[in-house]
């Protein structure tokens, strides 16, 4: 457990030599700072508090910028070891090949948790400060669930980004990937899905069935634990009128987003026991 502690604090201090940690709690910061300023606008004419009109903005874009950053900061974990000559000396530690990268994931979770944290902290901060409602009265529980979910969701292509690192052995290549897996899952999938259901063939899929599609990715998963599972967020973001058996409990986006972030990190475990350098 040591040697995990060890692996986990050299890869923060990695991100923190690498301008990854400011780079990233910059970015998160700006775009909740942005988002908490121009959220706040229509709370004048609804009895539904700022923060979480703030919350449903964030959902909305978080859902784009997180998983985009997971990727670029884990797709050059191993390969760009590889290829500095770094990887080989650090398998020469009597350490499990299995805590090499399950320190790095750690590592990195921990600069991206760092991030997500200070940025939604300030966003959340200015709303109270400009807000006539007074701290109790915001929705800190929908606010929390944006948070624990975003970390989660930053966890699952963080895993993601490792496992393609894992795998290729250049630079060049993984990154190629990290951004055509980032456009499948965040971009192309709705897409692909939405053309579906515009086209005569939506008539023969249940609607159980398209359902549990868009819920078996990741970031529609988190889209909607976000947006759905509120009566003030759902409202908002016109997920209100879902009928009955449209509705998933949020156990099971959850448990969606829990198997996501456990299913790379079993692939990148096994892939890198039998990497060769």
């Amino acid at each position: 457990m040591t040697s995990l502690l060890t692996l986990t604090f050299k890869e923060i201090r990695d991100g923190y030599r690498n301008w990854w940690v400011g780079t990233a709690i910059v970015v998160m910061t700006a775009l909740a700072l942005v988002l908490s300023l121009l959220g706040s606008a229509p709370v004048g004419t609804t009895s539904i508090s700022a923060l979480t009109v703030t919350t449903v903005s964030l959902s909305s874009l978080s859902v784009f910028f997180i998983p985009l950053i997971a990727l670029l900061l884990s797709y050059n974990s191993v390969v760009g070891e590889d290829e500095r000559g770094t990887l080989l000396l650090l398998l020469t530690y009597p350490v499990p090949r299995s805590f090499i990268v399950l320190g790095k994931f750690i590592g990195q979770l921990v600069i991206l948790t760092l991030a997500i944290l200070i940025g939604y902290g300030v966003a959340a901060m200015t709303i109270v400060l400009t807000s006539s409602a007074g701290f109790a009265d915001q929705n800190w529980l929908v606010f929390g669930k944006l948070i624990f979910s975003s970390i989660m969701l930053g966890a699952v292509f963080l895993g993601i980004g490792i496992l393609v690192s894992s795998v290729l052995k250049e630079s060049a290549t993984a990154a190629a990937w990290a951004i055509g897996i980032w456009l499948i899952f965040v971009v192309l999938f709705d897409m692909a899905l939405l053309g579906v259901l515009s086209s005569g063939a939506s008539s023969y899929l249940p609607d159980a069935v398209v359902k549990w599609v868009m819920l078996a990715n990741p970031a529609d998963a988190y889209r909607m634990f976000n947006l759905a599972t509120s009566d003030e967020t759902a409202l908002l973001s016109g997920m209100a009128g879902l009928r009955s058996d449209q509705i998933v409990s949020p156990t099971v986006m959850i448990g969606v987003l829990t198997t996501w972030v456990l299913l790379p990190i079993c692939a990148f475990c096994l892939s890198f026991q039998g990497r060769r350098t």
